[in-house]
C-alpha cells in the first residue's frame, strides 16, 4: 500500500556556519585570484614560464601590469580561512556520519532506470522543491569536497616558495611550479562554474525557502511516497 512519509528538511548549525564562511571566503578567493591572474594571463607546463617562453594556454585577457599585492594578501588570508573552516566541517561530518547519511549514494539510487531518470531531470533543469539530495547532487558534492577542493589547496600550497622549501615533494607531485599554477587555475575555474550552477539550482528549487533553511535552520516537512505491506492500523 502506498503511504506518504514526512521527512524533515533543514540544515544544522555547523553546516550553516561553515557554508556561509566558506561562501564568503570563496568569493573573495575568486576575486583576488582574478586580480592575480590578469597580471600574467598565460599558463605554462613544467617548472619555468615567462613572456619569453611559449605558453601552454594564453587566456583571452589583456595583461594589466601593476601592483597585485593586496590581491595576493587577500587570497592567502581567505585560503586559510577556507581550509580551517573545511577542517571543522570534515571533523563534524565524521563525528555525526554526515557523509554516510546524506552524501554517499544509497544502493537503490544506483538502479539503472532510476539513474537514467535522475540524469534526465538534471539535463532538463528539473529541480524538485524541498526534496533531499539527488544522486547527481550527491556525486557532485562528493567530487567538490573530496577531490576539487583538496586539489585547489595542495596546488595553492605548491605556489608558496616557503612551503615548497619545506616540502619539495609537492613540486614533483604536480610536475613543477608552473604546472601547479595551471592545475590550480583550471581547478578553480571548475569550482567557480560549480558555484554558478549551485546558485541557479537554489533559485529554481525555491530561493526563499532555501535561504531560510540555510540562514535560520528552518525545517520544513516534505512528504515522500513509500510502500508498505500488511494491514494498516486505524489507531484504535
Amino acid at each position: 500500500m502506498l503511504h506518504a512519509e514526512a521527512t524533515p528538511i533543514g540544515h544544522s548549525r555547523v553546516v550553516r556556519i561553515t557554508h556561509w564562511v566558506t561562501s564568503v571566503a570563496f568569493v573573495a578567493l575568486a576575486v583576488s585570484g582574478f586580480v592575480i591572474t590578469i597580471t600574467h594571463p598565460r599558463l605554462y607546463w613544467g617548472d619555468v614560464g615567462n613572456f619569453e617562453t611559449p605558453a601552454w594556454i594564453t587566456l583571452p585577457i589583456e595583461p594589466t601590469y601593476g601592483h597585485s599585492g593586496w590581491g595576493r594578501s587577500l587570497h592567502f588570508l581567505c585560503a586559510w580561512a577556507m581550509v580551517l573552516t573545511g577542517l571543522v566541517y570534515v571533523a563534524w561530518s565524521a563525528a555525526v556520519h554526515h557523509f554516510g547519511r546524506n552524501l554517499v549514494p544509497r544502493r537503490d539510487e544506483l538502479n539503472p532506470s532510476r539513474l537514467r531518470l535522475e540524469i534526465s531531470k538534471q539535463l532538463h533543469w528539473h529541480v524538485p522543491r524541498g526534496a533531499e539530495y539527488g544522486l547527481v547532487q550527491k556525486v557532485t558534492y562528493l567530487v567538490v569536497l573530496l577531490l576539487l577542493t583538496p586539489l585547489a589547496i595542495l596546488t595553492g600550497l605548491t605556489l608558496s616558495p616557503a612551503v615548497t622549501a619545506a616540502y619539495p615533494w609537492l613540486l614533483s607531485l604536480f610536475g613543477g611550479f608552473q604546472s601547479a599554477r595551471t592545475i590550480h587555475f583550471l581547478d578553480s575555474l571548475v569550482l567557480v562554474l560549480f558555484l554558478g550552477v549551485h546558485v541557479i539550482m537554489i533559485v529554481r528549487s525555491g530561493f526563499a525557502r532555501q535561504m531560510r533553511s540555510m540562514i535560520l535552520g528552518e525545517r520544513s516537512y516534505e512528504r515522500h511516497p513509500h510502500f508498505t505491506t500488511g494491514a494498516v492500523s486505524d489507531g484504535r
